[in-house]
Parts: structure tokens; C-alpha cells; sequence
């Protein structure tokens, strides 16, 4: 079976975080020129802007936003759940679309996160949990992993 990859764009190079910059790894960035993987910005998807204040789950992870439990909210005390369930729905609909096999998707984040996620506090503190788009990822069966877990897998393969 073919191996086919959705991968956070910040990973392969696109200025499509918070602060405009990007995670770039190469390995990443020979999957999609080899036209094995479709890329995405969960919160650019959602409808927020380059450059954009941070954000954090506040008192939980990305299934207790997604349940309506707690909220994302940015670095100015806006809510912005909203945009990130959007950019997560896009994400899943891509990953289904494209019948993709594996997601690697940007540690920490909370969108992408999927072992620990930044607290809340805005204070760099990190706590264990998921991303929303993580989350949704995994509800519907996705096995998703961060870009170190990936290229620790690559390593001993």
C-alpha cells in the first residue's frame, strides 16, 4: 500500500504560524515534492490571519473544545474556537479525501499538538494533551503523530 501523508504546512516550509514563520523540515518538504503528501494550516483554514496573536486551550485539550467544554482563546482574550473546529473539519475532510495512511502534524500546537499542548496561561507552560485538529483526527480513526515521533520512526526503520 502506498504510504500517502497530511502534514501541518509550517512543516514543509510555509509562513502559516502565529508569527509568520515556519517549522521546516526537509524530509517533510521531499514528501510533498514527491507527491506523496497534501498539506494543511488547521487555524489559516479556519479563517485566521498570518501574522496572528497565539493562541491556547484554556483548561483542557481539543476534545473538550470540541465537545463545548472550554475554548481556545488568543493571546488578547479573544475566543477563537470557532476558526480552529473549522481549520479541524478542513482537516479531516482532506485526510479523507486523500485517503491518507499517515498525519504528521506540529507538536505543541493547539491545533496539531498530539502529546502536550501549551497550558493556557500563555506562560510556555505545556500540559498533556491534544490539539483540535488532533482530536477530530483521532475520533475518526487517524493515527497522528508529531514531526519528532516521525522522524525517530524513520530513524530506525
Amino acid at each position: 500500500m502506498t504510504k500517502k501523508y497530511l502534514i501541518s504546512a509550517c512543516l514543509v516550509g510555509e509562513n502559516v504560524r502565529y508569527d509568520a514563520k515556519n517549522c521546516l523540515q526537509e524530509k517533510f518538504k521531499q514528501l510533498l515534492n514527491n507527491q506523496q503528501a497534501v498539506v494543511i494550516c488547521p487555524e489559516v483554514s479556519g479563517g485566521l490571519s498570518i501574522p496572528r496573536p497565539a493562541a491556547e486551550i484554556v483548561g483542557g485539550d481539543g476534545h473538550a473544545v470540541l465537545q463545548g467544554q472550554t475554548i481556545v482563546q488568543d493571546a488578547n482574550g479573544d475566543d477563537v474556537s470557532s476558526a480552529f473546529i473549522q481549520g479541524a473539519e478542513k482537516a479531516l475532510k482532506l485526510a479523507q479525501q486523500y485517503q491518507v495512511t499517515h498525519i504528521i502534524l506540529k507538536a505543541n500546537s493547539p491545533s496539531c499538538g498530539s502529546g502536550m499542548i501549551y497550558d493556557g496561561s500563555f506562560s510556555g507552560q505545556k500540559v498533556q494533551g491534544k490539539g483540535v485538529t488532533t482530536a477530530l483526527l483521532e475520533q475518526h480513526g487517524f493515527i497522528v503523530m508529531t514531526e519528532n515521533e516521525f522522524l525517530k520512526q524513520l530513524e530506525s526503520e
